[in-house]
């Protein structure tokens, strides 16, 4: 993967010189990637944390200005934030008037008056979103992969291409893709990469590495020796992946996995993940029971997906030594908290994935949604955003989570996540201010990837879910487990 593809640069008189045959178009688009550009708004989170406890970096005017005439007269003095692009690397940010001021020493090859303005009064620029956890070539459905018969392949490569679509229509600019068929998240990557689609960067795994008849075995990935391990590893590298992902315990979406239990040993995830390192891949687990947690922790695994410390007893039993051993290991970890988990909860609070507590241990809690399984589409972002909060994350805690923290998580810290000189213009613009409220986030002004800005799509709403009247998660796949063991103790000892 590169994260630097390159691209023609045509002159002025270049082009003026040119006989089109059909001339360029913009598409509307106000930044095209490769000019100069001065971005401006009302403020510009920066995607750090602030100097005071619980606040974010900012620039520009603060939501507490008393009045709209004092937040205009501030504006017309320059006071707010701003970032200054040429193509698709960040110079500067800064107030507005002091990267005009600055325009001279920072694009001295550039007269001032051609650097594309793009002005939005109201708005929050910040950096883009980041989905963690994505299964990108999914249906979109209830049913999480149809029968597509001998169009499989590119059927999945089509889905993935939408869900990318989606994704950026969101605001969402950078995906970490932990499980696809067919590599087809590697194919999606390279062509948004060569700018042949639109959509996030995308962190590519492939298949999940699984055993045989173990959680996601559907995907191809299954190994059951240290010698198969090595070659999965090694096959995944060669196909192109960044990411290895490892399943340590079983799952909710796999006939015959239980959550609760590991599937891979203690030696056999150290082999995977040394191995994946010395390739200079990212690791990755999906682990819900303790026993496969602390595995791959013990491992060296940099990102855990769920982490519920989910039992056989159907319900989460939080191991505070275990995630203070997490928080000194310094892996990433999406609790898996999706839009529909706080009424999901209230109906069955057995199962309630631990990420106030795991912060609190100091644990790195990131935003993955297991996206494009059934319930969790990929339009329900923001969602998964405001469900996080509303189990306990504090929201400076949800927006780090989202952007600066979510980078280093996908294995692209100093790549994308902050605005700061020397990253990628990845970045968003919304109404408001989502540090005083995340719903803010639902109203994007700007999408900016790699510099270039994206018209977003029009996207289906998404009516919240009525809480379940019966029993789900651990409990609906414990069933028959307890209902195997109720018969068993039925039965006359003979």
């Amino acid at each position: 993967m590169t994260d630097h593809p390159t691209e023609p640069i045509t002159t002025d008189s270049e082009a003026e010189a040119v006989h089109w045959t059909t001339p360029p178009t913009d598409g509307g688009e106000r930044l095209d990637g490769r000019s100069a550009a001065l971005v401006s708004a009302d403020r510009l989170l920066t995607g750090r944390r602030g100097q005071v406890e619980g606040s974010l970096e900012t620039i520009g005017i603060r939501t507490s200005s008393p009045s709209e005439a004092e937040v205009a007269q501030a504006r017309t003095a320059g006071q707010g934030g701003a970032v200054l692009l040429r193509g698709r690397d960040i110079l500067a940010v800064g107030t507005t008037a002091e990267l005009e001021g600055r325009l001279t020493e920072l694009l001295p090859d550039v007269d001032p008056n051609d650097v594309v303005r793009v002005d939005l009064p109201g708005t929050t620029l910040m950096p883009g979103l980041i989905e963690t956890h994505d299964h990108l070539p999914t249906s979109g459905t209830d049913v999480e992969y149809p029968d597509y018969g001998p169009h499989e392949v590119a059927r999945l490569t089509l889905n993935a291409a939408r869900a990318a679509r989606e994704l950026l229509s969101e605001g969402v600019t950078s995906v970490q893709s932990l499980g696809a068929r067919h590599y087809v998240d590697v194919a999606l990557r390279d062509a948004v990469d060569a700018g042949d689609l639109r959509g996030p960067r995308i962190i590519a795994s492939g298949p999940q590495i699984t055993t045989t008849g173990g959680h996601a075995h559907h995907a191809g990935g299954a190994a059951d020796s240290l010698d198969e391990i090595r070659h999965q590893v090694r096959h995944h590298h060669l196909m192109g992946a960044d990411t290895i992902k490892a399943m340590a315990t079983g799952g909710f979406m796999t006939d015959g996995s239980a959550p609760w239990f590991a599937q891979f040993t203690s030696e056999e995830l150290r082999v995977l993940f040394d191995e994946a390192h010395r390739l200079g891949r990212w690791t990755a687990a999906h682990a819900h029971g303790t026993q496969g947690i602390e595995r791959a922790v013990r491992a060296g695994v940099d990102y855990i997906a769920h982490a519920s410390f989910v039992s056989a007893a159907g319900r989460s039993e939080f191991d505070p030594h275990l995630a203070d051993e997490m928080a000194r290991a310094g892996v990433y970890v999406d609790c898996t908290i999706v839009a529909d988990l706080p009424g999901i909860i209230a109906a069955d609070p057995t199962f309630a994935p631990p990420a106030r507590q795991l912060w609190e241990h100091g644990v790195r809690i990131v935003a993955g949604h297991d996206a494009g399984i059934p319930a969790s589409p990929q339009r329900a972002y923001v969602g998964g955003l405001q469900a996080l909060e509303s189990v306990g994350l504090p929201r400076t805690e949800v927006l780090l989570a989202a952007t600066s923290r979510a980078a280093a998580a996908i294995g692209r810290a100093g790549v994308s996540g902050v605005l700061a000189p020397g990253f990628e213009a990845d970045l968003i613009a919304v109404a408001g201010d989502p540090s005083q409220d995340l719903a803010a986030l639902h109203d994007l002004r700007l999408v900016v990837a790699r510099g270039r800005e994206f018209r977003p799509d029009r996207v289906e709403g998404l009516a919240a879910s009525q809480a379940p009247t019966e029993a789900v998660g651990p409990s609906a796949t414990l069933a028959e487990w307890r209902e195997r063991s109720t018969r068993a103790a039925r039965h006359p000892e003979v």
